[in-house]
């Protein structure tokens, strides 16, 4: 199988990735992808929330590369997906921006649906990435959230 992973500070462009994604993938029968960008609110909605002006993303270079590729083999071994694509930025970000971007190819989409799916949970949880918000009230580190977690701890018996 076929993988790239980068963990870079410049800005990507989702649709090109995705371009040479299926290009490369021409021979799957599905490709599936996500993009994370950057909110401008913290918290479950935008009315009740406090508006976030930058955001400052940290991770732990090498460690974070392995926890992805590691991810991806997890995905391989339930899925036999044919190819994967993660880009994760780190360094500030504005709203709108792209933070992450998952693309899985397979012969079938409920495998390419499935192993995008893994991906984002396990690496929202498991990835070695910190962000830090900037609003009116000030800096904050961002703490891990239950629902993350709830959400990872489905694919544990699976």
């Amino acid at each position: 199988m076929a993988h790239k992973i980068r963990v870079q500070r410049a800005a990507f462009d989702q649709g090109d990735e995705l371009t040479k994604f299926s290009a490369r993938n021409a021979s799957s029968g599905a490709i599936c992808s996500f993009t994370g960008q950057m909110r401008d609110f913290n918290g479950p909605d935008k009315k009740s929330s406090e508006t976030i002006t930058t955001m400052e993303l940290e991770y732990y270079p090498g460690m974070a590369e392995r926890e992805l590729a590691e991810l991806v083999a997890q995905a391989q071994q339930r899925w036999g997906i044919d190819d994967v694509c993660i880009i994760h930025r780190f360094g500030n970000l504005t709203p709108t921006e792209a933070i992450v971007f998952v693309a899985t190819a397979s012969a079938h989409r409920a495998e390419a649906f499935a192993a995008c799916e893994f991906l984002m949970d396990w690496l929202k949880t498991k990835a070695p990435f910190w962000k830090k918000e900037t609003g009116p009230s000030g800096t904050t580190w961002v703490a891990a959230q239950s629902s993350d977690e709830d959400r990872a701890k489905r694919w544990e018996n699976n």
